[in-house]
Parts: C-alpha cells; sequence; structure tokens
C-alpha cells in the first residue's frame, strides 16, 4: 500500500501545481484506487501486482471502506457548519428586519433573545413587536409571579404590576419571585427587583394600590394586553369590564387547590368577556381562597407560565391563542382539557361591545 499513498500524494500535490480543485484531486485518488483494485481482482492471487501493492483484496476493501466513511463524516460535518452559518446569517437579518437602525435593542440586548429569534414564529419582527409591547400584570403573587419573570425575560419593553399586598412568609412557598429576605416589602418593588435581575432592560412600572373600578379604567387604557392573576371576583369583574370598555385583550388565570384555568377573553374579536363565562360571583364558602382551601406550590407556576405564553403568542401573532377556550389543568391525575366558551347574550359588560 506504500506505493498507492506515495502515488496519491503525487496526484495531489500535481493537481495542487495545477490549480486543480479539491473535488477533481480527490477523484484522481478514488479513480487510481479502482484501478488498483481491479487490477487486484483480475491478476493472479499472490502474483508480483499483489505483493507490490502489499495487501489482498480485502485488506483494500477495507481501506476503501474507511475512506469512503471518513469522507462521508467530512461531508456531513461540512453541511451541519454551513447550516450554523445560515442560521446565523438569518439571526441577523431578522435582527436588521426588526431594527434597520440597531436603536430598538441595547448593544449586547440580541444575545439574550437569540433562542427567540430563530422561531420561525417569531423570528426578528416578532422580538422587535415583543419589545415595543406593554402587559399590565394584576396581582404579584402565585400567577402574577411566573408571569412577571418569564414576561421580563422575554423582553417584553413595558411592565405593569399592580398589588396592594406585601410580601409575608406564607406566599413563599409558590410566589417565586419574592424573597425571604423581602419580607414585609410591598410585593410590587419585590417583584421589580426581581424582573430586573433577570433583564435590566425592561421598563417595569410598580403600582403599590388596590385596583379598583377607577383606577382599573384608566390604567388598562395604557397598556396593549392584561393578565389577571387575583383571586377575588370584586377585582376581576373590575379588571374584565375596563380590558372590554378599553378593546384589550385579558390573560386570565384562577387556581384552586390541585386544579387551574386559563383563557382569553377578548370581546373585540368576538371571543366572551370574563363576565359572560361567570356572570356571578359564587355565593360565600363556594369559591374559598388558597388562604382557605390551600393550593399546590408549583401549580401556580404551570399556569402563570402559560398566561406568559398566552401574551408572547398574542404580541407576535404566533400560534393560536385560547380566545374563545378555556384550558383546565388537573395536577393531581395529570390531565389537561380544553372546552369552548361563547359569548352570552345580553352580558351586563360586553353585551354592547
Amino acid at each position: 500500500m506504500v506505493w498507492f499513498l506515495v502515488l496519491a500524494a503525487g496526484l495531489w500535490f500535481l493537481g495542487g501545481r495545477l490549480d486543480a480543485p479539491r473535488n477533481a484531486r480527490w477523484l484522481m485518488i478514488a479513480l487510481l484506487y479502482v484501478a488498483i483494485l481491479a487490477l487486484l481482482v483480475v491478476t493472479p492471487r499472490g502474483g508480483g501486482f499483489a505483493q507490490a501493492m502489499g495487501g489482498s483484496v480485502g485488506e483494500w476493501l477495507v481501506l476503501g471502506t474507511l475512506a469512503l466513511a471518513v469522507w462521508g463524516y467530512s461531508m456531513v460535518l461540512g453541511r451541519l457548519k454551513r447550516r450554523a452559518v445560515a442560521g446565523e446569517a438569518k439571526v441577523e437579518a431578522d435582527v436588521a428586519a426588526a431594527s434597520p437602525q440597531g436603536s430598538l435593542f441595547a448593544p449586547g440586548e440580541i444575545d439574550r433573545y437569540a433562542r427567540h429569534i430563530i422561531l420561525r414564529e417569531i423570528g426578528g419582527p416578532g422580538q422587535a413587536a415583543l419589545k415595543k409591547a406593554s402587559v399590565l400584570v394584576v396581582g404579584a403573587g402565585g400567577l402574577g409571579s411566573p408571569a412577571l419573570l418569564y414576561l421580563a425575560a422575554a423582553g417584553v419593553g413595558r411592565i405593569g404590576v399592580i398589588d396592594a399586598d406585601v410580601v409575608e412568609a406564607t406566599n413563599l412557598q409558590r410566589q417565586v419571585i419574592h424573597a425571604d429576605a423581602r419580607i414585609g416589602q410591598p410585593k410590587v418593588f419585590s417583584a421589580e427587583a426581581a424582573m430586573k435581575s433577570v433583564n435590566p432592560y425592561v421598563d417595569v412600572r410598580p403600582y403599590n394600590r388596590r385596583l379598583t373600578p377607577e383606577v382599573a379604567e384608566t390604567l388598562v387604557a395604557e397598556y396593549d394586553i392584561v393578565l389577571d392573576g387575583t383571586d377575588n371576583f370584586d377585582t376581576r369583574y373590575a379588571v374584565n369590564a375596563a380590558c372590554v370598555a378599553a378593546g384589550v385583550p385579558l390573560v386570565s388565570g384562577a387556581l384552586t387547590q390541585w386544579e387551574g384555568q386559563l383563557s382569553v377573553f377578548h370581546p373585540a374579536s368576538g371571543a366572551p368577556c370574563y363576565r359572560c363565562i361567570f356572570p356571578e360571583a359564587p355565593a360565600a364558602g363556594l369559591a374559598p381562597s388558597c388562604a382557605e382551601a390551600g393550593v399546590l406550590g408549583p401549580l401556580p407556576g404551570v399556569v402563570g407560565s402559560m398566561m406568559a405564553v398566552e401574551a408572547v403568542k398574542h404580541i407576535t401573532g404566533a400560534g393560536q391563542g385560547l380566545v374563545g377556550s378555556m384550558m383546565i389543568y388537573d395536577a393531581l391525575w395529570g390531565e389537561t382539557r380544553t372546552i369552548g366558551v361563547k359569548r352570552r347574550e345580553g352580558c351586563e359588560t360586553c353585551g354592547t361591545a
């Protein structure tokens, strides 16, 4: 085989001197190999040619198989490299399309959203839409905690959070946005600190107050979408009425012990409002709060994260949101089901919307 290696090296360097392409040089070596293999087959075994080539047909076939394997590996590796380069070029093109002058995103900010930008359904334009969007989260408790963190991490430009409570030790079992060191601090400021630690580029607007109907009417109109994670019906009805009046979609989540539910209410798009489905608050004792009935710690994380998903999908236009449907998640038995919901004729809130 020494003679073959010498001849192959000679062909390679000769081709190089003649400026032959690499593929052409590899082809000449392959033809030399095939010629030698053919001569080994037709010449007598143990003859002078076989001895000069230093191997049997089987050994040459092994050599050819190894060479073919190396060639195939190099081809696959080259293709992967080309796809990686193309992917990077696509990211750069999407970012350029989203912000031609580069003024929308701060230097270094694009890197943190790279996994979004390479998603076909989001891309650069979708990430730019998130950057320009404003989201109001009502309640910085169990549902608001994961929703706020993921909205901040996703790069939503302006996030408002309204809550009148302070952080208590009993919150920390499920309200992951708060910390033991911030017990006694207003929840909105605790949430602001956590969100800024995740993404310093986000504009956080904390409102340390109760959301009355009067406040809701003014505040909701300043935002593109609202997430309601509260646990009392008075606030839910006030948020719903303000969203209907402003034509703003409402992502609503609710919890009880082991079960959570989630829907997007948006009468402006033909979907029902919250009051269409829940026209009256339940009688006392029929819908106990988490403090009264208890709640599984990770459950708010599941439902609150889904609320953030619905918000991101709505802002970017990706996929199909839960508009006109309600998802119910049973954590105890690991079951999820989705039911359709419709507008109620004569609804007190959206009947004329």
